[in-house]
């Protein structure tokens, strides 16, 4: 199709969010565009000194039923749909004097933050709106001969088209698109809302009988995990602080890679209270440590594995000051990701100029619930996030031996690690501080064995005499099947163990414990991560 600039005569403006609104309706006035508009809208435009005809006004037929019903009639909807290049469309309209609408400017009732809000069920449903999203989606039907516009962050485009003399095709088509993008979403809100007030268990308040998911692209990524795919970071509404709230203050362009492994460290550094670092490499941390300062936190967290710690992501759940940026800075780091930093921080960190530097302003609730899903032949799997939270008084001490109290610290420490540590995973900790990382083995010998190694190499490296596990705790992120996996732990010079328990062979194991002297406590909660 010619892409001709289509001339309006008349527009329809009827926003919730009147972001934008005024002057967007003065550049249609002074381009002779009659305003139709309806309640706050009109409203708005008359306090404005705009020019506006009530949509009333201009059917001959009044709202009704409180509101619900004022632009479903044929007057509206007709003008929205007849088409301008059929001569018959043209003749009914004239019939019935129905007058073209070439411009629809809506966003629908604020029924999220309605929910949001807290309010009855009674508020929520009259917050459902029928009359716009009705609108929007025949004017994006026929976005051939009409505009439509959904977002306020539209306006200045088609402010800049009306300028030029009119939209263009090619512009009418993205808006159509971006408009059944905006009922979907809105649609998918709805129906998830009213499966969860008719669920009867909470699983199918979380899971509803048909999911739908929406997401706003943020950046078409250069590729995905590898260079033949193609990627893509979408964001879902959420406030909660992470990716979607990060601004990033310096470095080039954020991979599938960095992003997915940023998010990694993120998560896993909001597990714990006091100033925290961990350092991520390929999703899995390989340095968790929490001390009195960031700073200390991460002289810690990279003794645990400084090899696998060089073109890491570092992530910190305080704002970075200038003594940490100054030592992160001396290794290759890809992110570092944070609250906040301050001036000097940044000044030092300008510096590296691919190193990128998200700062989220908070660190995320690592209780809050969600959804988190996986892709898989024909479909996807969607499970409630890993929220879970284990506390002392939770635990039960299933050997002879109590742990010490400093043990019992490390052991609470350990087990948020194995969270997130890709199963088969074993962590050794000592002084709330990981020196020795085991992930994603098929067998949980060897998970022991490999971190055991692992922290023997970082004792060379910094000329300590023994393997840093010599006197540490030891996290699984499930049970030992056999005693054997217990046996490697205490090999390794672990002193406790925390593991969720539930082995039909739990009393070997313990058994194993006994015999070795160490403490072993069970949780009752396993934190697989595949």
């Amino acid at each position: 199709m010619t892409d001709t600039r289509l001339f309006l005569r008349r527009a329809l403006l009827s926003v919730s969010d009147k972001t934008g609104l005024i002057d967007l309706a003065r550049a249609l006035v002074s381009h002779n565009v009659e305003i139709l508009s309806t309640g706050g809208s009109a409203r708005a435009l008359r306090e404005a000194g705009v020019p506006v005809k009530d949509v009333s006004d201009h059917t001959g037929f009044p709202e009704i039923l409180d509101g619900r019903v004022k632009t479903l009639v044929p007057w509206i909807h007709g003008g929205i749909l007849g088409r301008r290049d059929k001569e018959d469309h043209l003749a009914q309209m004239a019939e019935h004097q129905i007058a073209p609408i070439d411009l629809v400017c809506v966003n629908l009732y604020p029924f999220a933050a309605t929910v949001a809000s807290g309010a009855d069920d009674e508020t929520c449903v009259e917050n459902i709106d029928i009359g716009g999203p009705a609108m929007v989606r025949a004017a994006a039907k026929n976005f051939s001969h009409v505009a439509i516009l959904t977002d306020p962050s539209q306006y200045s485009a088609f402010q800049e088209a009306l300028a030029q003399g009119g939209t263009t095709f090619e512009e009418r088509r993205q808006w159509a698109a971006a408009a059944y993008a905006h009922t979907a979403r809105y649609d998918g809100m709805i129906a998830r809302w009213f499966a969860q007030q008719t669920a009867e268990t909470e699983a199918e308040a979380i899971l509803p009988p048909v999911l739908t998911l929406s997401g706003e692209r943020g950046e078409l990524l250069r590729y995905g995990e590898n260079p033949h795919q193609h990627a893509a970071f979408y964001r879902d509404g959420s406030q909660r602080p992470g990716l979607a709230t990060a601004r990033q203050i310096q470095g080039k362009a954020l991979s599938y890679n960095n992003l997915n492994d940023t998010d990694a460290a993120f998560e896993a550094v909001a597990e714990f209270e006091a100033p925290s670092v961990v350092i991520v490499k390929h999703a899995n941390p390989c340095g968790v440590a929490s001390a009195a300062t960031v700073q200390e936190a991460w002289r810690a967290a990279l003794r645990c594995d400084p090899v696998s710690a060089f073109g890491g992501i570092v992530a910190l759940n305080r704002t970075l000051d200038q003594a940490t940026a100054e030592e992160i800075s001396k290794i290759f780091t890809e992110v570092i990701v944070a609250p906040d930093a301050d001036e000097n921080a940044r000044a030092i960190l300008s510096k590296k100029k691919n190193l990128r530097l998200l700062l989220t302003g908070g660190v995320p609730d690592a209780q809050a619930e969600g959804l988190s899903f996986r892709s898989v032949s024909g479909g996807f799997l969607a499970q409630s996030r890993d929220n879970g939270h284990v506390t002392e008084d939770q635990l039960k001490v299933v050997t002879k031996r109590q742990p010490t109290t400093q043990e019992m610290a490390d052991l609470l420490f350990a087990f948020r690690v194995a969270k997130h540590v890709k199963s088969n995973a074993v962590i050794y900790v000592k002084d709330q501080a990981t020196v020795g990382i085991g992930a994603g083995q098929m067998s949980r010998v060897d998970s022991a064995r490999i971190a055991a190694r692992k922290s023997e190499d970082a004792a060379q490296a910094a000329d300590e005499a023994q393997a840093l596990t010599i006197g540490s705790v030891a996290a699984s992120d499930a049970f030992f099947p056999f005693a054997d996996g217990l046996e490697s732990v205490v090999a390794a010079g672990a002193t406790a163990v925390i593991q969720p328990g539930g082995s039909i062979r739990d009393q070997e194991v313990i058994d194993a414990a006994d015999k070795a002297g160490i403490a072993m406590v069970f949780t009752g909660m396993r934190h697989f991560r595949h």
